[in-house]
């Protein structure tokens, strides 16, 4: 049996489940559980954080070799 993937819909504020989820235009996701699309906000914050890590790592390598 497949699992269900649930997406966050912007448009009404909720998780929804794969084949109940508003158009794609409008949601977030594919997510593997209605926690995980719940918590869409936090999980979007600590990548942006982590990409903002490697940036700067980066940049501090790349003045160090010039």
């Amino acid at each position: 049996m497949a699992e269900t993937q649930w997406y966050w819909c912007q448009r009404h504020h909720r998780a929804e489940p794969e084949g109940q989820a508003c158009r794609a235009l409008d949601r977030l996701g594919p997510y593997p559980t209605r926690e995980a699309a719940e918590d869409w906000q936090a999980t979007a914050e600590a990548r942006n954080e982590a990409w903002e890590e490697q940036d700067k790592a980066w940049e501090g390598e790349e003045d160090e070799d010039a």
